[in-house]
């Protein structure tokens, strides 16, 4: 884990889901995957987008041409846990595609311009993921 992504996370973890700089007033979410490839587990902060019983988060990576890691991750091994403010939860992670993708996309810009930006920056549709708490 990069230094900013664990610098990120301490004070997600510190401040009951709030951080600040540049997520300053953003809505949060911890996720802990496990990892296509090594096995492990492996904790991102994310932006996420509210929406009804679920929450939905965006595999931008900023732009880049290629998906983030944790995308591949959920896409080999959809449950995974979330921690959202103080708490904690399993869920299971579902794509969403065509339409309904393009909507939440959009919603998303709307709160977070710079989700726009991102999609001008690369040639690759953005995927949307939908977060479902998993009943114990």
């Amino acid at each position: 884990m990069n230094d900013f992504n664990a610098q990120v996370i301490n004070e997600f973890r510190a401040n009951a889901g709030k951080v600040g700089g540049m997520f300053d007033g953003a809505s949060m979410v911890l996720i802990t995957t496990t990892g296509a490839k090594s096995g492990r587990q492996v904790t991102s902060p994310l932006v996420y987008l509210p929406d009804g019983e679920r929450i939905v988060l965006i595999a931008s990576n900023g732009g880049a041409d290629k998906h983030p890691a944790w995308y591949h991750n959920l896409r080999a091994n959809p449950e995974f846990t979330v921690e959202l403010g103080t708490e904690s939860y399993p869920a299971k992670a579902e794509e969403v595609t065509g339409a309904e993708r393009d909507q939440l996309y959009a919603r998303m810009v709307e709160i977070m311009p710079g989700f726009g930006e991102y999609q001008a920056k690369t040639s690759r549709v953005i995927p949307v993921v939908a977060v479902y708490r998993q009943v114990a």
